[in-house]
């Protein structure tokens, strides 16, 4: 049986992150109390195998009695009965989750007349820490849509294997880091095809761009160390017993240098790893 506890922010996609393993088949409870969950476990492995359920509950700062401390103990319990179980946390910048609390007009549950809806998401933040600190994965959903962050759930967290799970993700820092890196590379000090004015529009998946890179010996000192720093350290990871591995690189945009990267490295990685993903995001 596999057991998914979804926690995160309010406002950083718990629901639909939910919703979205109920589509597939699970047996999803929302706002489970921290204390029931054990005993939740214990029932369901009792049932006959032809009727066990995968499992996916959401656990967060509106729990009661507020022992949200316990859940990492909990969860170490619960593996040691022989059930995959695995924390996700679901985050965003503060300033998204305020946006998307404006947007939908919503009451933020730790909100009354003395708490203000930012006091709110920063207490919010420290009642989840511990919650935070034991996850498997983070998912940062500060730059996805509902759509995305279904499609990440389907295909990262419902649809991997049993082995480690390896996101090559781009990004550009003038646009912030990403919340959910494990691993961050900085390539700036590549050439830039931005300072190229025929090779501007294009991006860093297309001819013009991966053409002009590969031709810079720089660009392939980089990404011949890159790839001998993982290939060491990755299998180390593995054998910690880690589920997910997010390597982000970034150049200042996001458009040419850290997405040439992170599509020679996915090519080169999906040889030895089934389960490798890609994610440019300042591209999509």
């Amino acid at each position: 049986m596999k057991l998914f506890i979804i926690s995160g922010r309010s406002g950083s996609g718990k629901s639909t992150a939910l919703n979205a393993l109920e589509d597939l088949g699970y047996y999803c409870i929302d706002n489970l109390p921290v204390d029931l969950l054990k005993a939740l476990v214990q029932q369901a492995e009792k049932a006959p195998d032809t009727q066990r359920q995968n499992m996916a509950v959401s656990i967060d700062a509106r729990n009661l009695p507020n022992n949200l401390g316990d859940l990492p103990v909990l969860v170490e319990e619960i593996r040691e009965m022989g059930v995959h179980c695995e924390v996700i946390y679901l985050d965003a910048e503060e300033s998204i989750l305020l946006q998307r609390f404006s947007a939908t007009r919503r009451r933020h549950p730790l909100t009354d007349g003395r708490v203000s809806l930012q006091e709110a998401i920063q207490e919010e933040r420290r009642l989840l820490r511990s919650i935070a600190n034991c996850a498997d994965l983070t998912i940062d959903t500060t730059h996805m849509t509902l759509y995305d962050l279904r499609d990440t759930i389907r295909t990262r967290v419902a649809g991997r294997s049993q082995e480690l799970a390896i996101l090559f993700l781009s990004f550009g820092f003038k646009h912030g880091l990403p919340l959910d890196a494990d691993l961050v590379f900085d390539v700036r000090c590549l050439p830039n095809p931005h300072w190229i004015p025929s090779l501007r529009g294009f991006t860093g998946k297309e001819q013009p761009v991966m053409e002009y890179l590969a031709a810079e010996p720089d660009v392939n000192k980089m990404l011949d160390d890159l790839r001998h720093l993982l290939e060491t350290w990755l299998p180390y990871y593995e054998r910690n017993n880690r589920a997910y591995m997010t390597v982000a690189i970034g150049c200042t945009g996001g458009q040419h240098r850290s997405v040439y990267m992170v599509e020679q490295l996915a090519a080169h990685f999906a040889n030895s790893h089934h389960h490798i993903q890609t994610r440019h995001r300042e591209l999509d």
